[in-house]
């Protein structure tokens, strides 16, 4: 059955529901990584694709996402800042930029950036562009016309994550809906905006529910899919989780090479935490685009390792 889905995934076709899941659950993880970085140099030639992030305003939030740290529903120690100065996302856009990402994204935390945070951050985003990155933007549930504003100012593309599927959802946050993330993406759309839309595996969710999400992300035609994997963070209520084994995190990030061929690939959050020494085979599964530095509240992988690692692939960025 793997050749038929490699022709598939070679040719952009999207795969049935038994195709899926034996690719979830029955391939041979050694054949599934050789089909999945066959189908990633097709389709994504030999480019790698970095990017690096900034927590522009961090913690307070009113959300009760489980497996956040920021969250309503966290006792984790964190400590809430407000919105930083341009100068620090000029500084940190600039360090990325010498680190070899060609992305910057400002992230906020909260239900949604308020009026006059997106006055603020339309300046940031003017400033992270003329230092030459894509500037790219996580700031919660907007609509269409703020996110007109902010590609006005510069912004190349929007980042608001599915998390998880519809059906497990409601197990993840009960303080906004999945349509009302369906709608935002959506808006970016709109505004004309690049989409970047993704989740986080190793919340409890069954394979099911990561193909059901997989096809919600190609119903809107998303252009890059970040992959996390939970950190489990004491004081969260996932805060108790088992971490996924590394090889489901490789297998995970080859499923969605498969029914995502044509779309960038970008593993993320919990990288280093889930993959470990088998992070060298982050490419091979799939991948063609990495976070690279720290993640929001959580260790990332150094982003001159993270080069090194491409280039042992003949990759280039």
């Amino acid at each position: 059955m793997l050749e038929a889905i490699t022709d598939k995934a070679l040719a952009s076709q999207v795969l049935s529901q038994k195709e899926a899941m034996y690719v979830a659950t029955e391939a041979e993880l050694p054949d599934l990584l050789a089909v999945a970085a066959k189908v990633r140099e097709l389709h994504m030639g030999k480019m790698a694709d970095f990017c690096a992030i900034v927590s522009a305003k961090t913690g307070a939030c009113q959300e009760d996402c489980s497996y956040c740290a920021q969250s309503a529903r966290s006792k984790a120690r964190l400590t809430a800042t407000p919105l930083i100065s341009k100068a620090e996302v000029i500084e940190k856009a600039r360090s990325s930029k010498e680190a070899g990402a060609k992305r910057f994204c400002i992230v906020t935390s909260g239900r949604a950036a308020s009026d006059g945070e997106l006055e603020s951050i339309a300046g940031y985003v003017s400033a992270v562009r003329e230092e030459a990155l894509a500037p790219c933007a996580t700031l919660g549930l907007l609509g269409t016309e703020e996110l007109k504003k902010l590609k006005k100012a510069g912004l190349n593309r929007y980042h608001h994550n599915l998390e998880t599927s519809r059906r497990y959802f409601p197990e993840v946050c009960s303080t906004h809906t999945y349509d009302q993330k369906l709608e935002t993406i959506r808006a970016a759309k709109d505004a004309g905006l690049s989409v970047c839309s993704g989740g986080i595996f190793g919340l409890g969710e069954s394979w099911e529910d990561r193909i059901e999400m997989a096809r919600e992300l190609h119903k809107l035609d998303v252009d890059s899919i970040p992959i996390n994997f939970l950190v489990p963070i004491p004081g969260t209520p996932l805060g108790k989780c088992e971490p996924l084994p590394p090889f489901e995190a490789l297998r995970i990030i080859s499923l969605y090479r498969l029914l995502l061929p044509d779309r960038q690939i970008r593993v993320c959050g919990g990288r280093l935490q889930t993959l470990g020494a088998m992070n060298s085979m982050v490419f091979m599964a799939g991948a063609d685009g990495l976070l690279t530095g720290d993640c929001l509240t959580v260790a990332g992988c150094k982003p001159d390792e993270d080069m090194e690692l491409a280039r042992a692939y003949g990759l280039e960025f």
